[in-house]
């Protein structure tokens, strides 16, 4: 019996990169994969790759940062499978770098609804079902960037910072309950959202990795099946660190 035999994961963000890392690595253990993503034809693809694999998925297209989109991914679920299990909330993006005093106001406000306000409506809406069944697991998708603050990055690192502090809120929130919910701080990982980076800003990030290179996808995916799991059972609200040396706490 596979790990994840008969449970039903949400992953935002699923078309590509870590979130489709992610979708696949649960669904190949087993799990039905509900894939979220903003981009149509990306996500028809990346749906129909994994429909190959033998995973059972269902698919909503549409803006982690209205409530409406949760809701019919949330359906969706329950009408095809009635139940869901794991909520991964990935969907995320870089920004544009630059000073603050650079950015205009609303680069900050394009920032959080993906990154902040997305995460916040996705949990709104799955939690109540996991709580009905007493059990459920919430992973979130932070960055090492929300814990030491990457320059010129302000709207990215602000956000993932709030996603940090989402996390340990809503952990202790449910700690007496059946969910737990944690958090993965990455370093950097090569998938699409380094395009939104300059050369320069890359190579910042990459410098300051003690293992010298930057972070696989698989290696992301592999710790948060573990979260996503049942066993881990005595941790919540916590952040897990994926960064090959560089975070110092």
């Amino acid at each position: 019996m596979a790990r994840f035999d008969n449970q039903v994961a949400i992953v935002t963000g699923a078309a590509t990169g870590i979130g489709y890392g992610i979708a696949r690595r649960l669904g190949g253990e087993g799990a039905r994969v509900a894939m979220v993503d903003f981009d149509g034809s990306l996500s028809e693809q990346a749906a129909s790759e994994l429909s190959a694999r033998g995973i059972e998925t269902t698919l909503t297209i549409g803006d982690v940062a209205e409530p409406e989109t949760a809701e019919r991914a949330c359906q969706q679920a329950l009408n095809e499978w009635g139940r869901i299990d794991i909520l991964v909330n990935n969907a995320g993006i870089g920004g544009i770098n630059g000073n603050i005093w650079e950015l205009p106001i609303e680069e900050m406000d394009r920032v959080y609804r993906t990154n902040l306000r997305g995460v916040f409506s996705f949990t709104h809406t799955v939690v109540p079902h996991m709580l009905e069944r007493d059990y459920g697991r919430v992973v979130n998708i932070a960055s090492v960037a929300g814990k030491e603050g990457n320059p010129r990055m302000v709207p990215y690192s602000a956000t993932k910072a709030a996603v940090i502090g989402l996390t340990k809120s809503v952990g202790k929130e449910l700690a007496q309950t059946g969910v737990r919910v944690n958090c993965v701080t990455p370093a950097v990982v090569q998938t699409r959202i380094l395009d939104e980076f300059t050369p320069e800003q890359i190579s910042y990030m990459v410098e300051r990795i003690p293992m010298g290179r930057t972070g696989e996808i698989e290696e992301i995916a592999a710790l948060v099946a573990w979260l996503a799991s049942e066993e881990c059972s005595f941790s919540t609200g916590a952040v897990f660190d994926i960064t090959g040396g560089r975070a110092t706490y």
